[in-house]
């Protein structure tokens, strides 16, 4: 509330300041230390007010600061003092001490200055800063020495201040007061009469101050004058100059050496104290004196390689001042505390797997700050490594090559490069650098097989990948970089490049065209694998493409062979018993393996039960005797299945004629001479026999001469199309139709001779005839169909030349059962299969 009302009358000062409002001062005076309510002024008479108006016009008196030490009393005009005002702690030795306030009235407002000074009081004392203060004085200082001595201070100010000192009486001293400019006094114990310390060791004297208030104050000190001995002998060291050793690396507090001096004079004068004098950092840091024993210890690291050796000089000071000086010399001795260093000036990295012998990789210089056998060094590196270390001048070494570099084996070396010293113990050190080896193309590619061995079935899709061919090249980035291409060549007379294409990048290999397998069962073509680098490098590598078969082409049934018109038939005497053999259906399959394993069964029979099919060779067996009651023509269908997924197959008809006139049911199959035929009874059949035998005869040559003629003038066009296509037939059907004709790869012709003489038969293949090969499929070629009984034959080609002879021989077989020779056209029989031209088949 105090507090506002403050604020509140400055607010009002200054605004009636700035309103031009007359302020005047009044000056009033007042000692320190009145008591609290103690009257300062009556400012009635000053503001030329009464009582009644200085209440009425609510006036209020205003101080600076924050502390209040006045209150106007508004009934009576009385200025009290608030709190006891010390005047050295209000304001110090500050003269004059003014306290400012204001008085403010209202109604008109006026605001009036009070500035009340405070006046200083004797109510200090002079204070001396210590009780006793001691002077140790030599006996023979000379006489009117002076002695300086410390001023009293009193808070006091003015003539309340310290005025004069005095000193106790004595017979050796005398005070010597002084005055200066501004105010202020000395005091100097001035020596009047010599000092003897054999008569008097020490004097006490008191000090006093005294201020010029009233009443006085004094303030008192005690002065302890102690006479020291006269220091009239030096002290001595043993020697001038100390040598000792101390090896570096001593431990800190070890002593080195003690020093002593002796002085002849007795106390404080014979008292030495030791210390440096004037020496360097190094020696402070590096060692410690004791000053009262001389002990000189190690107090710091003490390093050879910084410091060898220190001087050090030393003074000896007695209690009187005087000094003696000597000096200390500390000779380092060298300990193997450095190891060597290696400190490299050039280092080549990368370095080229082709750089020759004795190449410089890296200089370096080995330094060992030790001396002697500590800083003699050696230098070493790992063992079986091309490099080898060579010294040169001035500890300088050389890393040079000592064999040929190979990046293939190693592309980079860390090498150890190892300096050792001679000290005692050895000390060592390593470096590691890094040898980079960079490529140059050395190394051809290098394929992972020495021959590739692919496959791929026929009827491929064109542009399928057949497999992949990959080199490797040892080398690196460009040199590494394959390029893969195909060698010119000849598949089957035509360019490697129109059956295969090969990826230049990956290596990988795709058919161009869909492939037959009986046409090209396998073909090889080569490689080349060629690097980037300069100059380029090849290699060559053989890749072998096995064309695997798939099951495309039906079952073809070379006996009995079907021309469109008329089935054949085959004649089986009455009476025959079971297990008669009454022919032999003979097929075979383009396709190889699985594919062309083939197995017959029976279809379709007029008389089921009475004859049977051999489902590996395809014999057609009587399965019981024949007799009266069967049917005089009997009609089969035979089929034919190949082994492949899916499987395929064909079918054939056998008319089988059932009839009288075989003497011997139990025939077997033999070879007969013609003059025995020639005297069967049957002459039809003899007829037919002769006429058979010459259209065969005559085909046979046609055929051969065709061939020869072909063969000569076109043989490179036989070999290309050495096979007879035959189209594939559907599987069995309903209706049990003829087998379709089609190409063979090679055709064989076969005699075959039919005799009397056991119920069972033999049929044999005795031997090939000749090979023929076809030179067209068989639709293309003109037929000319000739007719013998019931079947046609072609009457050129190769096709007619094998049907031809297989009538001729089933012109033999009816004239061998009629027991003479006889001739039907209604037996043909072939035996045409993709066997080797060595081959022999024998069907018994």
């Amino acid at each position: 509330m105090e507090m506002h009302h403050n604020r509140q009358g400055w607010s009002f000062f200054f605004c009636l300041c700035m309103c031009g409002a007359i302020c005047e001062s009044f000056h009033y005076l007042m000692p320190e230390e009145k008591k609290s309510g103690s009257l300062v002024a009556n400012v009635l008479k000053d503001l030329k007010v009464d009582v009644k108006e200085l209440s009425g016009r609510g006036a209020q008196l205003i101080s600076e600061g924050t502390k209040q030490y006045f209150q106007l009393d508004s009934h009576s005009g009385n200025v009290l003092l608030k709190n006891i005002i010390d005047r050295e702690a209000l304001c110090g030795q500050k003269d004059p001490c003014v306290l400012l306030s204001e008085i403010v009235l209202e109604n008109p407002l006026q605001a009036h200055r009070i500035e009340v000074e405070i006046e200083d009081v004797n109510d200090n004392s002079p204070q001396f800063s210590k009780k006793e203060f001691l002077f140790e004085i030599p006996e023979h200082v000379p006489m009117n020495t002076r002695f300086p001595l410390e001023t009293a201070q009193d808070s006091d100010i003015g003539e309340n201040a310290v005025q004069n000192y005095s000193l106790s009486p004595n017979n050796h001293f005398r005070l010597d007061v002084q005055s200066h400019s501004d105010g202020s006094n000395s005091a100097e114990l001035v020596l009047q009469k010599q000092l003897d310390r054999e008569e008097n060791e020490q004097f006490f004297l008191i000090l006093s101050a005294v201020d010029g208030g009233i009443p006085k104050r004094t303030g008192t000190a005690q002065v302890i004058v102690k006479v020291l001995d006269s220091n009239d002998n030096f002290p001595q060291f043993g020697d001038s100059v100390y040598k000792v050793k101390l090896k570096e690396n001593t431990q800190r507090d070890t002593l080195l050496i003690k020093v002593e001096a002796i002085d002849r004079d007795f106390g404080s004068n014979a008292k030495i104290t030791y210390s440096f004098n004037q020496v360097s950092d190094t020696v402070s840091r590096s060692f410690m004196l004791n000053k009262q024993t001389g002990e000189l210890t190690v107090a710091g690291t003490i390093d050879y390689e910084e410091e060898r050796s220190y001087a050090i000089n030393m003074k000896a000071t007695d209690g009187g001042g005087l000094s003696a000086y000597c000096k200390i010399i500390v000779e380092v001795e060298d300990m193997n505390d450095n190891a060597p260093e290696v400190a490299f000036t050039s280092l080549t990295s990368p370095l080229s797997e082709d750089s020759p012998l004795d190449t410089v990789v890296a200089l370096f210089r080995i330094t060992d700050q030790d001396s002697g056998d500590n800083g003699r060094t050696s230098c070493t590196t790992e063992a079986n490594l091309p490099f080898i270390l060579k010294a040169s001048v001035n500890k300088y070494y050389q890393l040079v090559t000592q064999q040929p570099l190979d990046r293939e084996r190693i592309s980079e070396y860390n090498i150890t490069i190892t300096a050792t010293d001679w000290g005692s113990p050895r000390l060592t050190s390593t470096r590691i650098i890094n040898v980079q080896i960079t490529d140059v193309n050395d190394n051809a590619p290098v394929f992972e097989k020495s021959m590739f061995e692919m496959q791929l079935w026929e009827n491929n899709i064109p542009g399928l990948l057949i497999g992949l061919v990959q080199a490797k090249d040892l080398d690196t980035e460009q040199n590494a970089k394959v390029t893969y291409s195909l060698l010119p060549g000849k598949i089957s007379g035509q360019p490697v490049s129109s059956y295969v294409s090969i990826n230049s990048e990956t290596g990988n290999l795709y058919a161009i065209r869909s492939l037959d397998y009986e046409q090209v069962k396998d073909f090889n073509f080569t490689v080349s694998a060629v690097d980037h680098g300069s100059p380029p490098l090849s290699s060559q590598v053989i890749v072998r493409v096995a064309v695997m078969d798939e099951n495309d082409n039906a079952p073809f049934i070379l006996y009995p062979l079907h021309n469109g018109t008329s089935p054949s038939s085959d004649l089986v005497p009455r009476g025959a018993e079971a297990g008669y053999l009454v022919t032999k259906v003979v097929a075979v399959d383009r396709d190889s393996g699985q594919n062309s394993w083939l197995s017959y069964e029976l279809l379709k029979a007029t008389e089921p039960g009475l004859f049977s099919v051999g489902a590996q060779n395809g014999e057609v067996k009587t399965m019981r005797p024949i007799n009266k009651r069967d049917s005089f023509k009997q009609k089969l269908i035979i089929g034919v299945r190949d082994n492949g997924h899916p499987s395929q197959s064909t079918s054939a008809t056998l008319s089988i004629l059932v009839v009288d006139g075989f003497s011997d049911p139990y025939m077997k199959i033999v070879d007969i001479p013609k003059e025995e035929m020639v005297e069967e009874k049957d002459h039809t059949l003899t007829m037919y026999l002769v006429i058979c035998l010459v259209v065969i005869s005559f085909i046979f040559l046609v055929s051969m001469l065709v061939f020869v003629a072909i063969k000569i003038h076109k043989r490179r066009k036989f070999i290309e199309s050495s096979a007879l296509n035959f189209p594939v037939g559907p599987n069995f059907p309903e209706n049990c139709g003829d087998a379709d004709a089609g190409s063979l790869s090679r055709a064989y012709n076969y005699e075959v001779c039919l005799a009397g003489g056991s119920l069972n038969s033999e049929f044999r293949f005795l031997r090939p005839l000749f090979p023929v090969f076809s030179m067209e499929p068989a639709q293309s070629q003109g037929v000319q169909r000739i007719s013998s009984g019931s079947q046609e034959v072609p009457s050129h080609g190769a096709e007619g030349q094998v049907m031809n002879q297989a009538r001729g021989a089933v012109s033999e077989d009816a004239a061998a059962r009629s027991g003479g020779p006889s001739c039907t056209g209604n037996q043909p029989i072939t035996a045409n299969a993709n066997i080797g031209q060595n081959d022999w088949l024998s069907y018994q």
